[in-house]
Order: structure tokens, then C-alpha cells, then sequence
């Protein structure tokens, strides 16, 4: 793993036959990741980027703001 002002760099992984890639050991530590959590995939033209949903929930739950249901 290499870090740079809070940037990473983690190494290659392989896409399975099933579309699966395995996240590897250093990033999962970094951002607390555990078998069972769940992640959103989001994209651009760019590439991919992975979040945990309760990070893209605290995101949301701020934009949303004084609003009620």
C-alpha cells in the first residue's frame, strides 16, 4: 500500500468470472470495511468508486437537511 496526503494506492485486483473482485487487506483496515457491509458503487466516465452505505447515508441525511417526511 502506498499513501500520499491521504490518497492510496492499494495494487491490482483481478475481475472473477462472476464480475467479483476481492478488496484487498490494507483497504479494508483503512476504511473499516467487514464481511457483511454493504457498499454503493457509484460511477463516471472516469472509473468506479465504492462507498459504505452508511457513509453515503450520513451524506444524504446532511443534504436533506431540516426536511421532513
Amino acid at each position: 500500500m502506498q499513501e500520499k496526503d491521504g490518497k492510496y494506492i492499494f495494487g491490482v485486483v483481478k475481475v472473477g468470472d462472476k464480475g467479483q473482485i476481492v478488496i484487498p487487506k490494507d483497504a479494508r483496515q483503512v476504511y473499516g470495511i467487514k464481511p457483511g457491509d454493504a457498499l454503493i458503487m457509484l460511477g463516471d466516465e472516469r472509473g468506479i468508486a465504492l462507498l459504505k452505505t452508511e457513509i453515503f447515508q450520513n451524506a444524504i441525511d446532511q443534504a436533506m437537511g431540516g426536511l421532513t417526511k
